[in-house]
C-alpha cells in the first residue's frame, strides 16, 4: 500500500519545482505588479499607497486611450485575417493530399517558414517593403505606375494596418499548421459519403468540418488573442509607435513609462489592465478543459 501511494505521489513530486517557479514567477509577479499599481512609485517601487489613482491617471491619458483603440482595431483584423488565411491554406494542403498531388511538404514549409522568424526581423523586413520609394512602392513605380503611392507606413490613419499585414503574414502559417492537424483528424468516410451524394466540398467544410474543428479553433483563438495583447516587437521594429503616436499600442506605452519615463506605478497599472482581457479569455477555456477532463 505504501509503495502504491509513493508511486502515485512521484509524478506530483517531479512537478513540484515547476509549480513553485510558476507560482513565484507568474502569480507572485502578478500580485506584486498589482500592489505597485496602487502606489505612487516613480523610478523605483515605493510603499506610498494611493489606491486607484494610477488607474484614473491611466484612463485620463490620451496616449493610453489611443493605444487601446489601436489594439482593438488591430486585434479584430489580425485574428480574422489569420483565421481565414490559415484555414484556407490548410484546406489547400488538405485537398492537395486528398487528390494525391505532390509537394505537400514543400507547401507546408513555405507557409510555416515566416513563423520561424522573430517579430523584430519580420518588422524590419516589412518596414523596408512598405517604405515609400522602396520595396512595394518602388516596384510599382518601376513598373510604370507613377501615380500610385503605397505610403501607409508613414500615414497616421493607416500605420497600424501595416502592422496587421506584417503580423498576419507571420502568424498565418501557425494557424495553418494547427488547422491542418485538425483536418487530418476528420473521418475520411465523411468525404466518401459527400462525394457519393454529390455535395460540394465547400459545403462539407462549412457545415460539417468547421463545427468539428471547434476545439482547434478555440486553441487558435486563445493563441492569437495572447499575441494581440503582447504586441510590441513588430510595432517597435516597423513604426516606433509613429508617425507621432498613431500606431501606439499598450505594451509600448507600458515599456516607455517603465524604462524611459520612470513611472513604475503607471506602467504597472497599464500591465494589470492589459492582463485582464487575457485572463477573461483564458478562464472559460481552462474551465471548459477541466469539465471535459472530469467528464
Amino acid at each position: 500500500m505504501a509503495t502504491l501511494k509513493l508511486s502515485r505521489a512521484t509524478p506530483y513530486t517531479a512537478l513540484l519545482p515547476m509549480a513553485i517557479v510558476a507560482a513565484l514567477g507568474y502569480l507572485g509577479a502578478g500580485l506584486w505588479t498589482f500592489y505597485i499599481s496602487l502606489t505612487g512609485s516613480r523610478t523605483f517601487p515605493s510603499g506610498h499607497f494611493i489606491g486607484l489613482a494610477q488607474y484614473h491617471r491611466l484612463f485620463d491619458n490620451e496616449r493610453w486611450m489611443l493605444s487601446l483603440h489601436n489594439l482593438a482595431a488591430y486585434g479584430v483584423l489580425f485574428v480574422l485575417a489569420c483565421l481565414v488565411i490559415g484555414f484556407l491554406l490548410a484546406v489547400f494542403i488538405d485537398q492537395n493530399a486528398m487528390w494525391k498531388m505532390r509537394g505537400e511538404g514543400v507547401f507546408r514549409t513555405i507557409f510555416l517558414y515566416p513563423y520561424a522568424m522573430s517579430f523584430v526581423a519580420t518588422g524590419l523586413v516589412w518596414q523596408w517593403l512598405l517604405t515609400p520609394g522602396d520595396g512595394i512602392d518602388g516596384s510599382l513605380r518601376a513598373l510604370g505606375f507613377h501615380d500610385v503611392r503605397f505610403d501607409w507606413i508613414v500615414s497616421q490613419d493607416f500605420a497600424i494596418y501595416t502592422v496587421v499585414i506584417a503580423t498576419v503574414w507571420q502568424m498565418s502559417g501557425l494557424v495553418m499548421a494547427l488547422m491542418l492537424a485538425g483536418l487530418r483528424g476528420v473521418d475520411p468516410e465523411i468525404w466518401k459519403a459527400a462525394r457519393l451524394d454529390g455535395i460540394p466540398a465547400w459545403r462539407v467544410y462549412a457545415q460539417i468540418v468547421l463545427p468539428m474543428l471547434w476545439p482547434t479553433i478555440a486553441t487558435v483563438l486563445l493563441l492569437l488573442a495572447t499575441a494581440v495583447a503582447k504586441l510590441y516587437d513588430a510595432v517597435v521594429a516597423m513604426t516606433q509607435g509613429g508617425p507621432g503616436i498613431a500606431s501606439e499600442v499598450p505594451a509600448k506605452f507600458i515599456m516607455d513609462h517603465l524604462f524611459l519615463r520612470s513611472n513604475v506605478g503607471l506602467a504597472s497599472a497599464g500591465a494589470i489592465v492589459l492582463l485582464v482581457p487575457v485572463l477573461a479569455l483564458l478562464a472559460p477555456y481552462a474551465y471548459a478543459r477541466s469539465r471535459k477532463e472530469a467528464a
